[in-house]
């Protein structure tokens, strides 16, 4: 192993260089090895790797609840259990799969017949298997694919660890910060589907983590394909220039991305205005996003609006709302009769949530450029030295695109609302569809929430698919969350293809994608208006940190008997 320990700080040294040197010079000898083991080979590395993820779940969720300022024995450890250990077994074991069909019959097996849908191909990747669909409770996810695939084409796209093109190359991920799944499963993504070896640069908020990756991929790191290293910005520098480093992947900001490519300061802003990169190395990358989620008006219920409500806030206090994916601006129709109760509905709900510790350095200064921009925002809870209030700062005027509501990633508890104006129910979906596109800065994921009876209706739903249709983002959730998407893993995840290096946005490229796709576009999440149970990412399940080891177990041991405990959690 190659890190660096607790108490020790990389610095720009002889000697902290070599220790990464050593790092990769470790890969560059198993290049030709890695690229030559059989699918069994790597389907055996798997095998052995899952019970060592169920082995240091505890670790890994008590490290990150530390961290985070929460308690391992409340309902927010269900947090970092499904976050964390639960969608990296999940991940693997879907990998898994896809490398023994790849195995048998040449190519990763659907769970369902692709079909054609405004001139695309989809393919459904959601249930995945049978145990997905005892325990998907209405979700159904499918990607689809760029406009140019042919649905003949398409078991000709899949099955990247058949066709790969990278040879053995070294790829460096810089890891993410927030969310603790993040790394191990881009690593996945750059070993198993696009058959490379991996340096892993542990991101400095998390760096608590590197012993727990080490102990549970032992496997992988035991036949060199991966190794993990540790450092700050300096060493990250030096790493994205090693000359033995090909490719690099980053989840970050889409600020990170511009000084590793172009430089910083005035010089690296000329170099980017004229797209002349100093980093001419292959780089793919997640870099965030303003997320929309679009309200389409319906008569609701009372229990309707509360449930969509919690749905809404449930987003925004997840991981001390440190994620790319938050609600960031709702968009709602000015003249719906139910705005106001909705409105009232999302306070009622932040104001019974505590505020959490803003864990993620820079939260407090980020809070005070949306503050400062918008005195009238309202906070629900105190604003303290380590602690930030959920704020809701409703009304934006949707005309006045340079908002930073509209233009800036908060990565901190700030979430906005703007009325759009329609003619009828169809029209303000055309304009909010536009709004996404147009203004809202990123193009990682958006949502639409509709009720039944809204759907239902013929003319309505055609304008629904040709939303769905025409958003530029990488995933669609229609009634939910679009991180529901990031944790199914079968789905892609990653921006709307197409962004030139000068205009990154929210990145190039996608992970998790275990069917192996080579030409997705999107993914698209559709959940029930109201599911069955509450989903143990709301903050009034009662029981996600009982409920987050059964399904880690689960995923590292798939069995009908398992389920009953797993359904008695996820009712209870």
């Amino acid at each position: 192993m190659f890190s660096l320990a607790d108490n020790q700080v990389a610095c720009d040294t002889s000697a902290g260089r070599s220790i990464l040197d050593q790092a990769i010079q470790e890969l560059d000898n198993r290049r030709v090895d890695w690229t030559g083991r059989s699918l069994a080979e790597k389907i055996q590395l798997i095998d052995e790797t899952l019970p060592r993820i169920q082995q240091v779940a505890s670790d890994w969720v008590a490290a990150g609840t530390k961290a985070k300022g929460t308690d391992f024995e409340s309902p927010l450890a269900g947090e970092e259990w499904l976050t964390g250990p639960y969608i990296t077994a999940r991940n693997l074991r879907l990998i898994r799969q896809s490398l023994r069909d790849i195995d048998q019959v040449g190519t990763p097996q659907l769970p369902g017949r692709p079909y054609v849908q405004a001139g695309q191909v989809v393919a459904p990747v959601f249930p995945t298997d049978r145990y997905d669909q005892l325990m998907s409770y209405g979700y159904q996810a499918a990607v689809w694919m760029k406009p140019e695939i042919q649905l003949s084409e398409l078991t000709n796209t899949m099955g990247l660890s058949k066709n790969t093109k990278s040879h053995g190359n070294l790829c460096l991920i810089l890891g993410a910060g927030n969310v603790s799944s993040i790394a191990p499963t881009d690593a996945f993504y750059k070993l198993f589907v696009e058959n490379q070896v991996v340096l892993l640069k542990m991101h400095p908020v998390n760096k608590y983590l590197g012993n727990i990756f080490e102990k549970a991929l032992q496997p992988i790191l035991n036949c060199g394909a991966l190794r993990i290293v540790y450092g700050e910005k300096e060493e990250g520098t030096y790493l994205c220039h090693h000359p033995s480093v090909d490719e690099i992947h980053i989840t970050g900001s889409d600020k990170t991305h511009d000084a590793i490519v172009f430089g910083e300061g005035q010089a690296g802003l000329q170099q980017k205005e004229s797209c002349r990169p100093l980093l001419k190395k292959p780089i793919t990358s997640e870099l965030g996003n303003v997320s929309g989620v679009i309200i389409m008006p319906g008569s609701w219920r009372k229990r309707d609006l509360h449930f969509q409500a919690e749905n809404i806030a449930a987003t925004l206090v997840n991981n001390a709302s440190c994620n790319c994916n938050t609600t960031r601006v709702i968009i709602t129709h000015r003249d719906w009769n139910q705005r106001a109760d909705f409105l009232n509905a999302i306070r009622q709900q932040l104001g019974q949530i505590a505020p959490r510790k803003a864990y993620y350095p820079g939260a407090h200064e980020r809070f005070n450029h949306f503050t400062d921009a918008h005195p009238e925002a309202e906070h629900f809870g105190h604003l303290a030295a380590d602690e930030l209030p959920w704020t809701l700062i409703s009304g934006l005027n949707a005309e006045n695109r340079d908002d930073p509501c509209f233009t800036t990633e908060p990565f901190c508890p700030v979430m906005g609302e703007t009325p759009i104006v329609g003619d009828d129910i169809d029209d303000f979906l055309d304009q909010a569809v536009h709004f996404v596109n147009d203004t809202l800065w990123g193009t990682l994921s958006a949502s639409i929430i509709v009720d039944p009876k809204t759907q239902h209706n013929a003319k309505t739903n055609q304008a629904i698919e040709r939303a769905i249709s025409q958003l530029r983002v990488g995933t669609v959730a229609v009634n939910h969350w679009a991180g529901v998407s990031y944790a199914m893993n079968s789905t892609t995840w990653g921006a709307f293809p197409g962004h030139e290096l000068s205009d990154i946005r929210s990145g190039r490229g996608v992970v998790h994608n275990t069917y192996m796709f080579g030409e997705p576009e999107k993914s698209v999440l559709r959940g029930p208006f109201r599911p069955p149970m509450t989903p143990p990412w709301f903050p009034s399940h009662r029981q996600p940190h009982r409920l987050g080891p059964k399904l880690v177990a689960f995923e590292c041991h798939p069995s009908l008997f398992r389920l009953p405990g797993i359904f008695y959690r996820a009712f209870a």
